[in-house]
């Protein structure tokens, strides 16, 4: 079977190795669309070492695109860590149709940032999909799914990193086979539990310390490694990293410091306080307790929302 792998990143890399290793013929690798010539990605870097062509297309809706694709003779395509909106005509070219990597248990946490969202939203669990693109964004009938718990003290890095990401591989790897076989499944998404977030950015990362500990602790671990839940300290944007709920009764007021020591800072938050152990500012990340003492913060100092 013909392969075509569309993505970027480590993950697109790893899928086209293991897919190589395990003896799949992989005949291309499309990039995010942009100018010649950008800083090789890592997809690009791993198809180069194997002799397998690359495509960075200027746009994948121009019929230059189209026709280069359509050339290749695809029966699959693999669309692992897309960003970009891939036309339908695209996707539609292979034999086989095209199968795309989606970390949460679709239909649910649609988008562009769905493992933020499943910790901001509080979930306690999350899971990844492998399923059948059509011309919707993330709406297409599911082939596969993987579930994995939520931990009091994960991040949306440790999610991804230590579980999404070398189970994606695997079930990419699971997809091809069952496709292979003439067994893979096509379940169509229940749309009446569909649900749907923007990116995680800065409008959704400020900090209101007036919500309940609960939300804002699941705010902070839902932004980290980024962009980062931030709050104000003297005008100055403070983003919030390492974050663990403390077992401190709040004495003081939501954003009000109650202690700062070599464990980090800790935050009153609605009915709870967090303790913080890492922070960045625009001078760069660093030790929670560092930041402290270079600020000269201390017990009652309070970070606003602006």
């Amino acid at each position: 079977m013909r392969i075509a792998i569309m993505g970027q990143a480590p993950f697109g890399a790893k899928v086209l190795e293991t897919l190589t290793d395990r003896g799949e013929e992989v005949i291309a690798a499309w990039l995010p669309q942009g100018k010649a010539g950008a800083k090789p990605d890592s997809l690009q870097i791993a198809a180069d070492g194997r002799g397998i062509p690359v495509y960075r297309p200027e746009s994948y809706k121009s019929p230059e695109t189209l026709r280069a694709f359509g050339a290749l003779k695809a029966d699959l395509l693999i669309m692992a860590f897309v960003t970009d909106i891939i036309p339908h005509d695209l996707i539609k070219t292979p034999s086989q149709g095209a199968i795309c990597y989606h970390p949460s248990l679709l239909p649910r946490h649609r988008g562009g940032s769905a493992i933020n969202w499943a910790l901001i939203m509080g979930d306690r669990e999350t899971g990844l999909t492998i399923f059948w693109a059509d011309a919707g964004i993330d709406t297409g009938p599911i082939l596969l799914q993987k579930r994995v718990p939520i931990g009091k003290e994960d991040t949306t890095g440790s999610i991804y990193f230590n579980r999404l990401f070398p189970l994606g591989i695997e079930a990419m790897a699971e997809s091809v086979a069952l496709i292979k076989a003439g067994r893979a499944p096509r379940f169509v998404q229940d749309e009446s539990i569909a649900t749907y977030e923007p990116l995680c950015n800065d409008k959704v990362a400020r900090i209101d310390w007036e919500r309940s500990v609960e939300e804002v602790y699941n705010l902070i671990r839902g932004c980290d490694p980024q962009p980062g839940a931030y709050s104000y300290y003297n005008g100055e944007k403070v983003r919030f990293f390492e974050a663990r709920r403390s077992d401190a009764a709040p004495s003081a007021r939501p954003g009000e410091i109650t202690a700062t020591d070599e464990e980090g800072l800790t935050i009153v938050a609605g009915n709870g306080a967090i303790r913080i152990g890492k922070v960045r500012t625009e001078a760069g990340k660093q030790d929670a307790p560092a930041f402290a003492a270079q600020r000269g913060l201390k017990r009652g100092d309070r970070f606003a929302a602006a």
